[in-house]
């Protein structure tokens, strides 16, 4: 296997196939930007399916799908003995959906999803008060795409981001989701309710709907009792769940939220705090250890051939100026999914791994490309290549390093991109497996060994006869770690960032 295309020996190369290669480059030119109630009929407006939508239509559209309003409730005992117990609105979370969606659009946010849970009998307030708030907000801010959708209290786990698809039908979907398979929400409470046959049952429903939604899972590794353990979420859980409801259960969150939970108010250091609230089995780079293990559990998924993609988010509860653990949607953590600007096409980027996440806005745009050697098939992050045993494949990177400063005052530069493949070997016997010892970095590419126009960082490497089916995907960091070490108490979430890219998969005929 040998690097192409770099400052270093450029000169090495065929003038055809570097040509062919910035031919590819360009195929997609980058944006100039760097950064990008009770009054309300609580029906959504008729959204008809708008049909597939044309790649050359499709951007890197960033958002977040897992963030708190006020109809996130704590619960308190009812007054009345036997009764099932209050939900006190604003008791978990704080802001209006309508505040969420107008800092989503202040922090570079095309899309979010508004995810609220709470106790018994939720679902109502969710169904009643919630959505309409949400088609307010709508109206309010129109440039985000504002979906509906819950974080499940999922059975037999703990948390899962629920994504309805935009329709008239909405409403009742959730509902109907909320009602019949939240863990929380019967009175008196209902032990069926978490096991994990439940749960199946939840993800059989969920694939039965005309339009099914998306499940992400939240935080997977939060329980942890130690690193190397499993708390509520299991690998063979996981399995068990894509297995079921491969069209909804589609992954998981890479990169956790609460990650300003190691800041005071002020902005300094928490020493205590521990981002992501991972006190015990403590987030590598910001990202949960079932990502950021190399050869870990994300890459035996991979490994199995699995469309099993990750993303990132705030959790936004309540900002952590005014005493809470997150930042705004969009502020640190970004989603990006590649889509054409509709609420179709969005959710399926989400669902068929169109998807790289970033920290503190250290990338804006990352680009992969897998093409056979005479150029006539390609495939990009979430796709699927098909060439002959013993053919070379072309991995094209094209990463944006945006100029400007983020979100919390820095200018952070991307120091380092590694290119990391593994083989796919099949369906695992082992349910319960969690490693690839086959996934290694192949290249560590810096500044030495790409080429910057402006923003925009290119490189080119070829897999030499490729004889087996494998997967590559990208991650990178504007740090020195050649792998994300646990992040220690107090740690600033400011210095340390990374982004990861979804897979390409490579079969082999």
């Amino acid at each position: 296997m040998h690097m192409l295309f770099s400052r270093a020996r450029r000169g090495q190369v065929s003038h055809a196939v570097v040509a062919a290669a910035l031919g590819l480059l360009a195929v997609a030119p980058m944006s100039a930007s760097a950064h990008p109630g009770h009054a309300v009929r609580p029906v959504a407006p008729p959204h008809p399916a708008t049909g597939p939508a044309d790649p050359a239509d499709r951007r890197w559209l960033a958002g977040d799908h897992h963030v708190h309003s006020w109809f996130s409730a704590s619960v308190k005992p009812s007054d009345t003995p036997g009764q099932p117990p209050v939900l006190v609105k604003a008791g978990d979370a704080v802001n209006p959906i309508t505040v969420n969606a107008r800092q989503a659009a202040g922090h570079g946010l095309s899309w979010m999803v508004a995810t609220d849970h709470g106790g018994p009998n939720h679902a109502k307030l969710n169904r009643n008060e919630a959505y309409p708030e949400l088609v307010r907000s709508r109206t309010l801010t129109p440039g985000v795409l504002q979906f509906w959708g819950m974080e499940l209290d999922t059975p037999a786990a703990e948390h899962s981001s629920v994504i309805i698809p935009r329709s008239a039908m909405e409403r009742e979907a959730l509902f109907g989701i909320e009602t019949g398979y939240n863990r929380r929400e019967p009175w008196p409470a209902d032990p069926a309710r978490d096991t994990e046959p439940f749960m199946l049952d939840a993800l059989r429903h969920m694939q039965s709907l005309p339009q099914p939604p998306v499940l992400i899972v939240n935080h997977p590794s939060r329980t942890a009792e130690t690193p190397g353990q499993y708390g509520l979420v299991s690998p063979a859980e996981l399995r068990n769940w894509n297995d079921t409801a491969p069209q909804v259960a589609v992954g998981m969150e890479g990169a956790p939220g609460h990650q300003a939970s190691t800041l005071n108010a002020d902005g300094s250091a928490k020493p205590k705090g521990d981002r992501g609230g991972y006190s015990r089995a403590p987030t590598l780079g910001g990202f949960d250890r079932m990502t950021a293990q190399l050869g870990g559990f994300w890459d035996s998924m991979l490994g199995e051939g699995r469309h099993w993609w990750i993303t990132s988010t705030s959790d936004s509860h309540r900002h952590y100026t005014e005493g809470g653990d997150d930042f705004w949607p969009g502020e640190y953590s970004k989603t990006y999914v590649k889509a054409a600007r509709t609420y179709d096409d969005v959710l399926d980027g989400l669902r068929q791994g169109r998807v790289f996440v970033t920290l503190g806005d250290l990338v804006s745009e990352v680009d992969v490309t897998a093409t056979t050697a005479d150029g006539r098939k390609s495939a990009e992050i979430g796709g699927r290549l098909e060439v002959a045993a013993g053919s070379d494949v072309t991995i094209i990177i094209r990463v944006r390093d945006p100029a400007g400063r983020n979100f919390g005052g820095h200018k952070p530069d991307v120091a380092r991109i590694d290119l990391i493949q593994g083989d796919v070997t099949g369906p695992a016997s082992n349910r319960a497996l969690d490693a690839n010892a086959s996934t290694r970095v192949v290249r560590r590419f810096t500044p030495t060994t790409w080429v910057r126009e402006g923003e925009q960082l290119s490189m080119v490497y070829v897999l030499k006869n490729v004889r087996q089916s494998n997967y590559v995907r990208l991650r990178g960091t504007n740090g020195a770690e050649l792998e994300p070490q646990p992040d220690p108490l107090g740690e600033d979430p400011w210095a340390d960032l990374w982004f990861y890219a979804n897979p390409i998969f490579i079969a082999v005929k």
